[in-house]
């Protein structure tokens, strides 16, 4: 009579052929496993970049911005904190967009559409209602410090001046179609440059920054003027903004380019 099950000797007992099978069908099954992964490393190596990344990690990535605009909201606010647990020697990081002098006849450039550009100064800037943010700044690398900055909401910025719009009047609720999709910024030198959806840039607590634990910032933190975008990483707070664009395409952004989430909301 044919025995279709192999026993279940205890391996002392098992033949040496018995033994011998198992183990080159244990080496076979773990060999197809293991080319599963290395298939998948393969197809990702062979394929095309786009934005200084592999197109299937950048696909995860634009999957993840995706969620994430699902959840973003005008009303949800990040936490904000007293004066006191305010960092008094805020950390510096990142040099990008700095290394040359200010110019000394800067000016804040926002271009318009079918216009000229629009030139602007400290003094215009400060005459809109200042407002304060003291809140956990954070960087992708990791590290995170509550810090106390001062200036205008960029919203009342993009109305007081009515920019942001195809119509070029102000932006409002009211009209969404109105509204470009991004908001380009870049350093005078054009050495550091982030696109910002319009969305988040125009979320109640996004800031043009002009003030530091109530003082002037300094060149290190981006003077004279510099984004603070609260709900993303650092690396899209752009320091010493040179110009002010905007776009119903992605303008380019600097790390986004060199393989980072474009999105990078927190």
């Amino acid at each position: 009579m044919k025995i279709d099950n192999e026993p279940k000797l205890p391996e002392s007992d098992a033949p040496e052929s018995a033994i011998r099978r198992r183990t080159l069908r244990s080496f076979g099954l773990f060999a197809l496993a293991a080319t599963v992964p290395f298939g998948v490393y393969s197809w990702i190596k062979s394929s095309p970049k786009v934005l200084g990344m592999k197109k299937p990690l950048r696909r995860v990535l634009d999957a993840n911005e995706q969620i994430a605009r699902t959840y973003f909201s005008n009303i949800n606010l990040v936490k904000t904190y007293s004066r006191e647990e305010a960092a008094k020697q805020p950390r510096v990081n990142g040099f990008d967009g700095l290394r040359a002098p200010l110019p000394t006849d800067w000016k804040l450039q926002i271009d318009r559409p079918n216009q000229e550009p629009l030139l602007l100064t400290m003094d215009d800037v400060r005459a809109l209602p200042k407002q304060e943010l003291i809140y956990d700044f954070k960087c992708v690398e990791g590290w995170s410090q509550i810090q106390h900055w001062g200036g205008v909401r960029l919203s009342d910025f993009l109305e007081r001046y009515k920019l942001g719009t195809k119509s070029g009047n102000a932006p409002t609720p009211d009209s969404p179609t109105d509204l470009y999709s991004f908001v380009g910024m870049e350093t005078p030198d054009k050495g550091y440059y982030v696109g910002i959806d319009m969305e988040s840039a125009l979320h109640p607590q996004t800031l043009l920054a002009y003030e530091l634990n109530g003082q002037p910032i300094n060149n290190q933190h981006g003077a004279p003027i510099r984004l603070i975008i609260p709900h993303k990483y650092g690396v899209k707070n752009l320091k010493r903004i040179g110009r002010i664009f905007f776009s119903d395409t992605r303008p380019r952004d600097f790390w986004a380019e060199r393989g980072y989430d474009y999105y990078l909301g927190l």
